[in-house]
């Protein structure tokens, strides 16, 4: 199988592998004891802590782990809201976020706040100047995702986080799937909450992390124990946190060259696939991270293509992981005004350190062969 589904979730590396298996096996403690085996779990989930800060640009303190991504953006949108809710109930997001934020903003409307969904350009891109001009004076939190996970388009995160620091608004941003890839400095850029997670990172599924700047007005929306400093209630995946920390510390050393490698995959992935299929429509703009390529066949249609790609042996995706099977269109390429025939037939490519040259070579031309022949049976 070549798998190019890799913003879906990745392989993981052997290397995180071993990092979690004595917390799997020997290494069992609740980090919440205090006797020897408690002690050396804290010890580990405290180091964990560390590698995701100094991969971020953030201290120690400020990070909390969770679940994944989803409970990130939950847990940061839902928190930031009900503790500024005498100050505003009015929140700007994007009309191409993850679900993870979309249907959290739909479920903060039906409890009585305003949310404001900022469409993007053609290219997928939201212009900074469009959100800011959607902050009101009761406007609490900002909503920007770092890169599209569809599209890999990257959204202009620092002018928006800038922006809202001028005007006392909260900003978070989804950063899903720009960890690894794009240098990220909490501080520096002025966010005050980031979600991540470690699937994408080639961690372990289950485990991600959400930073929220110490000064900022948010609670937790998980109660219970006094874990994560009283944070986010429920005794700690210590295998997963180890998992995670060993996966970012490892993107982080290895970033330059692994974004490197996997451009030169993208660009002969698309080469091809130009120099192949006459009707191709590219749907990623020139500003996106390499490790994902979105494309549209139009007239074929996207479930024909997987299925066949499948038999071929190539995993790919029509969009998010997280709404496979539905049967609505892609929310971001319809935001895009794509029309149906592109929002129907897009495919999503999208790569790893893993993949190789030779494979990339050989799914595009298989690719590139059924969307031929697809094309041909419907005329």
């Amino acid at each position: 199988m070549i798998y190019l589904d890799n913003a879906a979730t990745t392989p993981l590396h052997p290397s995180v592998r071993e990092a979690m298996t004595p917390y799997l096996e020997a290494e069992y403690g609740n980090p919440s004891s205090t006797h020897q085996p408690g002690r050396a779990a804290r010890r580990a989930v405290e180091r964990a802590r560390e590698q995701v800060a100094k991969a971020i640009g953030a201290d120690p303190a400020d990070i909390v782990f969770t679940s994944g991504g989803t409970e990130s953006d939950n847990a940061a949108i839902v928190g930031a809201a009900l503790a500024n809710r005498d100050k505003g109930r009015h929140l700007v997001t994007t009309a191409i976020e993850h679900h993870a934020v979309l249907h959290t903003c739909e479920f903060l409307e039906k409890m009585g706040f305003t949310v404001t969904y900022v469409p993007p350009d053609p290219d997928g891109i939201v212009p900074a100047e469009a959100v800011v001009a959607a902050i009101r004076p009761d406007t609490t939190l900002v909503s920007v995702m770092y890169v599209n996970n569809e599209t890999g388009a990257i959204q202009p995160v620092g002018e928006i986080a800038q922006a809202c620091a001028e005007r006392g608004v909260l900003f978070h941003t989804d950063a899903v799937q720009a960890i690894g890839l794009l240098p990220v400095n909490v501080k520096e850029t002025g966010i005050d909450m980031l979600s991540l997670s470690a699937h994408k990172l080639h961690g372990p599924k289950g485990v991600g992390a959400l930073y929220v700047r110490r000064t900022a007005a948010w609670q937790p929306v998980l109660h219970g124990g006094s874990q994560e400093r009283k944070k986010r209630a429920g005794t700690e995946n210590v295998p997963g946190i180890v998992g995670l920390g060993a996966a970012i510390q490892r993107v982080l050393e290895h970033r330059q060259e692994n974004y490197q490698h996997i451009e030169q995959l993208r660009n002969r992935m698309l080469a091809i696939l130009q120099e192949e299929v006459d009707f191709l429509r590219v749907n990623s703009p020139a500003r996106s991270v390499p490790s994902i390529l979105s494309v549209s066949f139009p007239g074929v249609a996207a479930d024909t293509m997987l299925m066949n790609l499948d038999l071929e042996g190539i995993a790919a995706a029509s969009g998010s992981a997280c709404t496979s099977g539905s049967l609505q269109p892609s929310h971001v390429l319809t935001a895009m005004e794509l029309g149906p025939h592109c929002v129907k037939s897009a495919i999503r490519f999208s790569f790893s350190e893993q993949n190789t040259i030779a494979e990339v070579e050989t799914a595009a031309r298989k690719t590139a062969a059924i969307a031929r022949r697809l094309k041909r049976n419907l005329a």
